[in-house]
C-alpha cells in the first residue's frame, strides 16, 4: 500500500500520518527518512525488507529532493530524469548486495527521484505500507500522484480560507468535546489565521480552560490567547502607522478594557516595535519572510504580518517611536504620569 499525502496543508497531513501509525501493528518495523537526504536505494532495500514478527512494515519519506537548476529547463531535465530513474532502479535492485549508503543524500534530480520511486512502488512487497509526505500540491500527472492512484491512496490536504476556515475551527473544537460561539471562531480565524497547528493548540488550551463539553467565547479567547492579544497589539500598530490616532486610541482603550495591564501592554508594544526594527533591517538586507522568521525564532505567520507592517513605516520611523516608547517606560517608572496616560500621549504624539 502506498500512501501520498501532500498539499500546503502539512498539519492535517501529518495527523493523518499519526492515525496511519497507529493503524498498524508495526511494532519496531517502522523507518522514517528526510527524501531531501537520505538516497534513493536506501528507502527501496528498506521497503524490500520483510517485517519481523509482525505483519507490515511501515516505511515514511518525508519530503521529496529540492529541484536542481537544470530541473528548470523542462525538457533536458526530463530525458535526463529517465536515464537517472532506470539507473536508480538497478542500484535499487542490487541494494541488498551492499553498497554505502550516501551521506549527500541522492543524487538523482527530483524528476528522477520521483519517477525511480513510483517505478519501484509498483514492484513492492504487499506487507510494506509505504507513506510519502509532502508539504506541497504535485500535479496530477507526477508519476507518484500516478502510482498513488494506482497501488494506494492519494489525500491532498489545503490549507482552508475564510469561511473554510471558521468550519475547520468549529469542527475542531467538537472533535475535543466543546463549543465555540461564533463570535470566538471569527476571532481566532481573524487574529491567527490558517496557522492550523497554532489554532489547535490553542483550542487544546481554551477547551482546558472552560472544561467538558464547555462553550469557549470572545473573552475566552482575549484572555487566555496570547497570539490573538499579540495580534491585536499588530492592529494597533497598523492604525499609528497610517497617522490613525483615532482608531490607535480606541484600539489602546479596548485592551485595556479587557484587562490588559497598562504596563504589560507597554512593554509589549516595545517588543514589538523592536521586532519591526529587526525585521525592517534584515528586509533591506534581501531576506524573505521565511529567513527572518528563521533568524528572529519567530512564528512564520508573524514574521509575515511584521515584513508587511514595516513596509508602513520609515527606519527613522520606527527608531523614533522605539525611542518614544523607551522615554514612557522611564517616565513611568519615576511614576511622573499614571500608565493610562502615559499611553494616551505616547499615542498623541507617536510619530511627531
Amino acid at each position: 500500500m502506498f500512501y501520498l499525502l501532500h498539499g500546503d496543508d502539512e498539519f492535517t497531513s501529518r495527523e493523518q500520518l499519526k492515525q496511519l501509525r497507529q493503524q498498524g501493528g508495526f511494532d519496531y518495523n517502522q523507518d522514517t527518512y528526510n527524501g531531501a537526504e537520505v538516497d534513493l536505494k536506501t528507502i527501496i532495500m528498506t521497503s524490500n525488507t520483510l517485517p519481523f514478527l509482525t505483519e507490515q512494515r511501515l516505511v515514511v519519506v518525508e519530503g521529496l529532493p529540492k529541484k536542481k537548476r537544470s530541473e528548470a529547463t523542462g525538457a533536458a531535465a526530463a530525458s535526463s530524469s529517465e536515464g537517472e530513474a532506470a539507473a536508480a532502479a538497478t542500484k535499487g535492485s542490487k541494494a541488498r548486495k551492499g553498497g554505502k549508503k550516501s551521506s549527500k543524500g541522492s543524487t538523482l534530480s527530483r524528476a528522477g527521484f520521483e519517477k525511480a520511486l513510483a517505478e519501484h512502488v509498483a514492484t513492492m512487497p504487499e506487507t510494506t505500507m509505504l507513506v510519502l509526505l509532502v508539504d506541497e500540491a504535485l500535479e496530477a500527472a507526477n508519476p507518484l500522484v500516478k502510482a498513488a492512484s494506482r497501488y494506494g491512496k492519494v489525500i491532498q490536504s489545503t490549507l482552508p480560507r475564510g469561511a473554510a476556515l471558521e468550519s475547520w475551527i468549529s469542527r475542531r473544537a467538537r472533535s475535543i468535546h466543546t463549543r465555540i460561539t461564533p463570535e470566538a471562531t471569527k476571532m481566532l480565524a481573524n487574529f491567527i489565521g490558517n496557522n492550523l497547528r497554532l489554532l489547535a493548540n490553542e483550542l487544546d488550551k481554551l477547551a482546558t480552560y472552560v472544561g467538558p463539553n464547555g462553550t469557549i467565547n470572545v473573552e475566552d479567547v482575549r484572555q487566555l490567547s496570547a497570539q490573538v492579544q499579540e495580534a491585536r497589539i499588530f492592529d494597533l500598530t497598523d492604525a499609528l502607522a497610517q497617522r490613525n490616532r483615532k482608531q490607535a486610541m480606541n484600539i489602546l482603550h479596548d485592551l485595556l478594557a479587557d484587562g490588559e495591564p497598562p504596563l504589560k501592554l507597554l512593554s509589549t508594544i516595545t517588543t514589538h516595535l523592536r521586532s519591526l526594527l529587526l525585521v525592517k533591517e534584515l528586509a533591506q538586507k534581501g531576506m524573505r519572510a521565511a529567513q527572518i522568521a528563521s533568524t528572529l525564532s519567530m512564528q512564520p505567520f508573524l514574521a509575515e504580518k511584521a515584513l508587511r507592517q514595516s513596509g508602513n513605516f520609515t527606519a527613522a520611523q520606527l527608531e523614533g517611536a522605539y525611542r518614544q516608547l523607551l522615554a514612557t517606560d522611564a517616565a513611568l517608572k519615576r511614576s511622573r504620569l499614571t500608565p493610562e496616560m502615559a499611553l494616551d500621549l505616547l499615542i498623541a504624539q507617536f510619530g511627531t
